[in-house]
């Protein structure tokens, strides 16, 4: 921590308002307490799939929550109840819901995050122990090479949950501290909601968002909510992103004899489970990314020449990228737009995993007796997931049937699945949002739209609030991935960065204009209704008198 800090270089702020200027100092004479304390939170496996993780997610909530009541923030939990985890019934990790400041002249907005983290472990090719933050230092000259451009990194602080979502979440609580300590009042009223089951679907939150963000309830005074749970679209520069890719998430199972077998004793004379399965997984997408279901992409909202527009002028650069995901090459190599696309505006299918599968190191001549392939598909808007889910059925048991196996296929899905989100760029919320990247940077961010999936967004618009994702980290972050990472400068220009938001929403006039509507509820036809407009970006929000 203290040689982070000693490397960290404060970035000069445009045009910072109110106490904004005092409060980015205090920020920059605490790096090294901001660096201790994210390491603290990372040295908690709050891995919320991992039923033998479960006392840790506990143990990182009570941690979160003790930062709080030391900083005077309210906070009260909601139960979630038991869910099924690993093959027995445990209690999911209670939701954190917070309030800091109940002045009625001040707009109130709700901060979410998560706590909890994916799996890590060293073996998996991690470089560093993932529950250890370790900072590597990194030249002017590297930066420059991996193309950060007018934004060095200050270094690289490696940690399972070190920019997903970690670090974005405790800087709320700096925020906060920052205005005490200089005797500052905070611009606005703080609601929090933080949970720590984001990583497994959000399971148990939906309930929890519509009770209490309903009338009467904990966080029903939100004017607008905050969600720093994502990263930027490239090295860069900045963005806000104003819409998300919905999930659904497929288990498949192929069963057969009732105990795993000898290959040499009975190979040959039986159906192999991991033979059919393979067969199947190879019917959904081919190599170029083509998703081979029916249907699938039929509900996909036709390409208009404004949406394509959009796209004009985006900081992307595909070697950047490249660099990112470790690839020699992409799918559609040298084209910016189509690249872009196809992570926001299609769907795609991705495989994952075989469970059942030897996976172990040396060899090991055993016919599994029952397989379990993973995939999902990423939906965009007018998808729905139960539709999807219809197709992707059909689409299997025709071809298990062919196959002829006297094996036994059974499809289902991890929860329910998620539909596309999307947001109004142009609101109050968005606007603050964009005005603090400008403080902070110094340059207007990009608008963009992300491959990812946050399920809970849609159901905190469903709300009535507008909803904006607020990125601190950067793409090459390594989210979910091994040797996952937050560069030191993004880890405080963030914290800066909430705090500009704040400010920025509070000195902002008037409502938020209402949100996109959901595009669960977009259907064929009013999207043949709107395919001529000019304003209208497929399954977002249209404010023209023809599409209302």
């Amino acid at each position: 921590a203290a040689l982070a800090a000693a490397a960290y270089r404060p970035r000069p702020a445009k045009q910072a308002k109110g106490a904004l200027p005092a409060v980015f100092q205090h920020i920059d004479r605490h790096v090294e307490e901001y660096v201790r304390t994210l390491a603290d939170a990372v040295a908690i496996p709050s891995v919320s799939s991992d039923a033998s993780r479960r006392p840790a997610c506990l143990e990182m909530v009570s941690f979160y929550r003790r930062m709080m009541e030391r900083l005077g923030v309210e906070s009260e939990l909601r139960e979630l109840g038991k869910h099924r985890c690993c093959g027995r019934e445990i209690e999911m990790p209670p939701v954190i819901l917070g309030r800091y400041g109940r002045d009625p002249g001040k707009p109130t907005i709700c901060a979410y995050g998560h706590l909890d983290v994916q799996p890590a472990a060293k073996e998996d090719g991690w470089k560093t122990d993932p529950f250890v933050l370790t900072w590597v230092p990194k030249s002017l000259e590297e930066d420059a090479s991996d193309g950060y451009g007018d934004f060095p990194s200050g270094g690289k602080l490696h940690g399972r949950g070190a920019t997903d979502d970690k670090g974005p979440v405790l800087a709320w609580l700096f925020i906060i501290e920052a205005y005490q300590k200089l005797g500052e009042p905070l611009p606005v009223n703080l609601l929090f909601l933080v949970e720590c089951m984001e990583e497994s679907h959000s399971e148990g939150l939906e309930p929890v968002v519509q009770k209490e963000f309903a009338e009467g309830g904990y966080l029903a005074e939100a004017e607008a909510i905050c969600v720093a749970d994502n990263n930027w679209l490239g090295v860069r520069r900045p963005c806000v992103q104003y819409g998300l890719r919905g999930i659904v998430y497929f288990l498949l199972e192929v069963s057969g004899s009732s105990k795993d077998l000898h290959s040499g004793k009975f190979g040959g004379s039986v159906h192999e489970p991991m033979v059919d399965l393979v067969q199947l997984l190879s019917s959904l997408v081919d190599s170029k990314g083509k998703i081979l279901v029916p249907g699938v992409l039929d509900s996909v909202a036709p390409l208009s020449e404004a949406e394509r527009k959009l796209y004009d002028g985006i900081d992307f650069p595909l070697e950047g990228h490249k660099r990112a995901c470790g690839a020699k090459r992409l799918l559609y190599e040298g084209d910016t737009e189509k690249s872009l696309m196809h992570m926001w505006r299609y769907p795609s299918l991705s495989l994952h995993g075989i469970e059942g599968a030897h996976a172990g190191p040396g060899a090991k001549t055993v016919i599994p007796a029952k397989v379990v392939g993973k995939f999902s598909i990423r939906l965009v808007p007018d998808q729905v997931p139960e539709n999807i889910k219809a197709l992707v059925q059909k689409h299997l048991e025709g071809v298990f049937d062919k196959l002829g196996s006297a094996n036994t296929m059974r499809l289902t899905t991890d929860g329910e699945g998620a539909q596309a989100f999307g947001g109004s760029p142009e609101d109050r919320n968005y606007l603050a949002a964009r005005r603090a990247n400008e403080c902070v940077y110094g340059v207007a961010p990009d608008l963009v739209r992300s491959g990812g999936s946050i399920p809970v967004a849609l159901t905190m618009q469903d709300t009535g609030r507008s909803v904006v994702l607020f990125p601190v980290g950067r793409n090459d972050d390594g989210h979910h991935g091994q040797n996952e990472k937050i560069d030191l400068n993004n880890y405080i220009c963030g914290i800066k960065l909430l705090a500009a938001y704040l400010t920025e929403f509070a000195a902002s006039t008037g409502p938020p204009l209402p949100p996109a509507p959901p595009s669960r509820g977009l259907g064929r036809q009013a999207a043949d209704r709107r395919k001529g407009c000019t304003r209208f970006m497929a399954g977002f929000q249209c404010e023209c008198g023809d599409c209302a």
